[in-house]
């Protein structure tokens, strides 16, 4: 069992993997999205921080994996592993198809809460990341950002990779939503965003 300030994680179990969207889990409990570009260390920190070595599963394959994954949390909320965008063996077919696939999850799933993009903090801006948070700016989709392997780095330049990135959404966003530093290795972050999600459970209405 794991303690924290805002919440306690009980249990963390897989619940279901699809390809089609009329396939998933009824929308009655509170959902929230995990997406990022392919090796941004996505499976690593949701296993952080439900605290479950093992439970999002990383591919062999990087962007191979199409699958919606969700995880029923302490049995009243759901995390959701997105797959991951923006690697170059996957054919311009698949892009596609994830593309519709994937967009229309986040454009119509009703109980989804908040989408969770994953930015290895590390790298100067990439175009695919501006351009997916500019999509979700445009569908009025709530998001938040988590800048992933801090630990890699000084906190010196994980700021100004920060810094960057912010500076270069504020080109197109009149402000910039709220960001998370983590580390799977030392899991910095995780309270943080637990906490994040606790608030908005509190506030969920079915």
């Amino acid at each position: 069992m794991s303690y924290l300030c805002g919440m306690i994680i009980k249990s963390a179990e897989f619940q279901c993997s699809n390809t089609r969207t009329d396939k998933l889990p009824a929308p009655e409990l509170p959902e929230y999205a995990f997406i990022g570009r392919s090796n941004v260390g996505k499976s690593s920190l949701i296993n952080m921080i439900v605290q479950r070595k093992g439970l999002a599963k990383t591919s062999q394959t990087p962007g191979k994996t199409q699958l919606i994954n969700h995880f029923l949390i302490n049995e009243n909320w759901q995390l959701v592993d997105l797959p991951g965008y923006g690697y170059a063996r996957t054919s311009k077919s698949n892009r596609g198809e994830w593309s519709k696939f994937i967009s229309y999850y986040l454009r119509n799933r009703e109980n989804l809460q908040c989408v969770f993009v994953l930015i290895d903090s590390r790298l100067d801006p990439q175009k695919i990341d501006i351009e997916f948070c500019t999509w979700l700016g445009e569908n009025g989709l709530p998001f938040q950002l988590i800048f992933t392997k801090a630990d890699k780095q000084s906190s010196v330049k994980t700021d100004q990779s920060i810094a960057k990135f912010r500076k270069a959404l504020l080109e197109i966003f009149e402000e910039v939503p709220q960001h998370y530093i983590t580390s799977s290795e030392t899991q910095e972050g995780r309270d943080e965003l637990l906490n994040f999600i606790n608030d908005l459970n509190k506030k969920f209405t079915r």
